[in-house]
């Protein structure tokens, strides 16, 4: 008992020094311990395929981020465990037109980030169009234009290898989805400026042997004598890590076992990355599936026997291990302040803040930024033929950073037409929300849910309460109509979530159906803002005041 009331003082204190140097710290999910071990996930939230390397005692990742924008996100840490969301490699996705509107499960697939000659590289593959590539000298600044390395359909998951004598190579899977075969890897080679393919696609390694199904993700390393390529097999949620190594950059790759669900609760395994610390230590970064959640982050230690890697805790010594629950953090020489990735947003910078995707490219009319104290979030116009959300672009959504959390907002609504809503959304293949919607003289709160969104099911609306307007002016040709309001939506184990309102920020009531979220596609569930206006209308808009995620 006294031991852990030690580790709470301590936790209190790093929390205190971090907020006093800006970092953040959430209130609902802390990987760093504050007693030299963490606990994994290290991120617990949907960072998708992750990739990592290590400049310094710098630690960039990068993750998948499909058809949401800003995308691929960068993830800064010094110690592997305590994350900072810096940045984004892409403002937009291209080919832009076709990005414009939603596009659930396209887009940014598996990307790897590498660093060489002073410049940092991402390389993913959009499973429509091809294998991209963009750059910087700075991770944390402006990117470049993006590059088509390689036109074609079906190309995932690259990742770039500078060779000792200059030549550089590319390895890359296939998606079945669009090329009519997967399972497996193959290597291809670069032009010098890695911005070209200029090899034919060479087969190193094929998963159809009734064994190594499904093998993805690959990520490309050199270690000594030996060409790695670590990558996952047997499917997202019931896998392993396969290494696969060889002397020859095409092979023939020998393949081992390397990590496994074993006995553990964390399933998967599933794709990583191996990353060195300036001490020398090897550390695995790897996501594993927790449906509605996400692809959360874990770290787990890794050795080398025998030419081969060991990843988690080897207990027989067969040289297959398990993922770790809770192990002592990295030693990088020093300890570092406790932070977490940005949660809640207060709405009082000209910047969004970076926890912030839209399920499309931005454009302008989606909303501003402000001085003022507030975001402005302009209705969607839906189309003629509106069924569901699904396709909607400028819904302002983050990911769910826990297991159990409670996000509240601030908000003032504002309408002219009847029909025009905005609210609190929590968004995936099913979906709900708390609508307050403009009717007559005042408003009504709502709550809508649609189920299996992607197949064009309609929603059904529960009506909630009358709300009066909180004031009314003229406005050109009709006056508008304003509604102050607090919405929460309080997000159990298993994903229960459960909604409320208040008029007055103080005294909360719950109201409508409890709602169990859903993943969407390839994504986890997501929570934020909407707005929306019905057809052929001028555009309503809601204000929002702050966002705040708490316990």
């Amino acid at each position: 008992m006294k031991k852990r009331f030690c580790q709470i003082i301590i936790i209190w204190i790093l929390c205190s020094l971090s907020g006093a140097r800006g970092q953040y710290v959430s209130q609902v999910w802390v990987a760093d311990q504050g007693d030299g071990t963490y606990k994994n996930p290290v991120l617990h939230a949907d960072y998708s395929d992750p990739d990592v390397c290590a400049v310094g005692d710098d630690i960039y990742l990068t993750a998948s981020s499909f058809g949401s924008t800003p995308g691929l996100p960068i993830l800064h840490s010094k110690d592997l465990v305590n994350w900072r969301l810096a940045n984004y490699a892409l403002k937009s996705i291209e080919p832009t037109d076709f990005y414009n509107t939603p596009r659930h499960g396209k887009g940014v697939w598996a990307p790897s980030i590498r660093h060489h000659n002073g410049e940092f590289y991402i390389y993913w593959g959009d499973p429509d169009f091809g294998i991209f590539m963009v750059k910087a000298k700075d991770p944390l600044g402006e990117w470049e234009k993006p590059v088509l390395v390689k036109a074609g359909k079906g190309m995932i998951d690259p990742t770039p290898l500078w060779d000792d004598d200059g030549r550089v190579y590319l390895v890359h899977a296939w998606a079945g989805s669009r090329a009519g075969f997967n399972s497996v890897i193959n290597v291809c080679e670069l032009n010098a400026e890695g911005t070209k393919v200029i090899g034919n696609p060479v087969l190193v390694f094929d998963g159809n042997d009734g064994v190594n199904h499904t093998i993805e993700g690959p990520k490309f390393y050199k270690r000594g004598d030996y060409y790695y390529i670590l990558a996952p097999a047997g499917g997202v949620a019931t896998g392993w890590q396969l290494a696969l190594r060889s002397k020859y950059i095409y092979g023939p790759y020998e393949s081992k076992i390397v990590m496994a669900q074993g006995e553990t609760d964390i399933n998967g395994p599933h794709q990583g990355a191996w990353v060195e610390t300036q001490t020398g230590e090897s550390w695995f970064v790897h996501f594993q599936d927790k449906a509605m959640y996400g692809r959360v982050i874990h770290l787990n230690p890794m050795k080398w026997v025998n030419d081969w890697p060991v990843i988690g805790t080897d207990k027989d010594g067969d040289g297959c291990g398990e993922p770790v629950n809770r192990y002592r953090k990295p030693n990088v020489g020093r300890t570092y302040p406790i932070e977490t990735p940005a949660e809640s947003d207060e709405f009082n910078s000209r910047q969004l803040g970076l926890q912030w995707e839209w399920h499309a490219n931005y454009q302008d009319f989606f909303g501003f930024t402000s001085d003022l104290g507030y975001l402005r979030l302009y209705g969607h116009i839906l189309s003629e033929n509106f069924v569901n959300f699904w396709e909607v672009p400028n819904l302002l959504l983050q990911k769910f950073p826990a297991e159990e959390f409670t996000a509240t907002t601030k908000l003032k609504v504002s309408a002219k037409d009847d029909g025009q809503q905005s609210g609190l959304i929590v968004m995936g293949w099913n979906y709900c929300y708390l609508g307050v919607e403009k009717s007559g003289e005042g408003f009504v709160l709502k709550q809508v849910v649609c189920k299996d969104a992607e197949q064009g099911n309609p929603e059904t609306t529960t009506l909630l309460t009358e709300l009066p307007a909180s004031r009314k002016f003229e406005a050109g040709l009709y006056p508008n109509y304003e509604r102050d309001i607090y919405l929460r939506v309080n997000v159990g184990k298993n994903g229960l979530c459960r909604f409320a309102y208040s008029l007055d920020g103080k005294k909360f009531k719950t109201v409508g159906q409890a709602f169990t979220a859903r993943q969407g596609k390839w994504i986890g569930a997501k929570v934020g803002l909407f707005s929306t206006t019905p057809h052929g209308k001028e555009r309503g808009w809601v204000d929002a005041d702050w966002f705040r995620v708490t316990k």
